[in-house]
């Protein structure tokens, strides 16, 4: 059973309704984390350590693959401790949580969008690419991304945590996220409902508009090419990120843009879990098996010949 009373903090549900599967998905959550740190950790070194692999595009996969690493680490050790003991969580961690939360979350929105017009400008200015796509404009690009995301949860917290919280406490979710805690609330959520939708907007829709539109442009370069060779390698340069791009995107919008109705909402459990969990765990085998150039540093590391073709 479920502890009813938390004064001073919060019951995080999960599928408390479902002990059978919470010990499932406690062993699913702990593999993840674990492919999570050693997969993302990996890339990080691969692109310090390969001088082949100083480009921007390696530049903006180790900022994502750290901001992943982060990402999970701020709320997968509560989630395990929740799966499989009690599920109470202090203000101040649930504070923190939210914070770090929608923090890192905003910024890998961003980041992704970056990461986009890193590819459309490989692909459709090719020649100008080394000019354009400089040192000094990538570290410029994700500072922007972290700021942004910053912002946003310096934001949209406080006023998320001063809402009047029902005297049960119960969140039903696995984090301290917006959308649950809206829902936890027993006084007017107007303000709050307002504010998310904006966020959304400015967070989710344009970001996503923005990748959209850059592979619009992209495909119709990819189309010009004469040769099936030359198509196959620069849709081969975008078609890694397109693939995190469709997960990510796809389990976020459902949590956040999602009816109000008993069913979406059990359902944005479960995309919450997989955007939180699941995907940090599959960009790093998403990056590393569709990327020959990955595969060849890592051998490189191991100190293996490679072929260089």
């Amino acid at each position: 059973m479920v502890n009813q009373s938390s004064p001073t903090g919060f019951v995080l549900l999960g599928f408390s309704e479902h002990p059978g599967l919470e010990k499932i998905l406690f062993m699913v959550v702990l593999t993840s984390y674990l492919l999570t740190l050693v997969g993302n950790t990996l890339i990080i070194l691969l692109s310090v350590l390969d001088p082949r692999l100083h480009s921007p595009m390696y530049f903006f996969l180790s900022n994502l693959s750290f901001l992943d690493l982060c990402f999970t680490t701020s709320c997968v050790p509560q989630m395990l401790f929740n799966l499989w003991g009690p599920k109470t969580i202090s203000f101040l961690g649930c504070f923190v949580q939210l914070f770090i939360f929608l923090f890192l979350g905003t910024t890998e929105c961003i980041l992704l969008t970056v990461m986009a017009f890193d590819r459309y400008v490989a692909v459709c200015q090719p020649l100008h690419y080394a000019t354009i796509v400089h040192p000094r404009l990538c570290w410029q690009l994700a500072a922007v991304a972290w700021v942004i995301g910053l912002v946003e949860s310096v934001v949209q917290t406080p006023p998320t945590l001063r809402l009047p919280f029902c005297p049960h406490r119960q969140v039903d979710d696995f984090v301290c996220e917006v959308p649950a805690l809206i829902r936890l609330s027993c006084g007017d959520t107007t303000y709050n409902e307002i504010q998310m939708a904006i966020a959304s907007v400015f967070i989710l829709v344009v970001p996503l508009t923005l990748i959209l539109v850059s592979y619009g442009a992209i495909a119709r370069a990819v189309l010009r090419i004469g040769s099936a060779t030359g198509r196959k390698k620069a849709f081969g340069t975008c078609s890694s990120h397109l693939i995190v791009v469709t997960l990510f995107y796809s389990s976020v919008i459902a949590v956040y843009l999602q009816p109000k109705n008993s069913y979406a909402q059990e359902r944005a459990k479960f995309f919450g879990l997989f955007y939180a969990v699941g995907t940090p765990s599959l960009n790093p085998l998403i990056y590393t098996l569709r990327n020959k150039e990955v595969k060849r540093a890592f051998m490189r590391l191991l100190g293996k010949d490679v072929d260089p073709r």
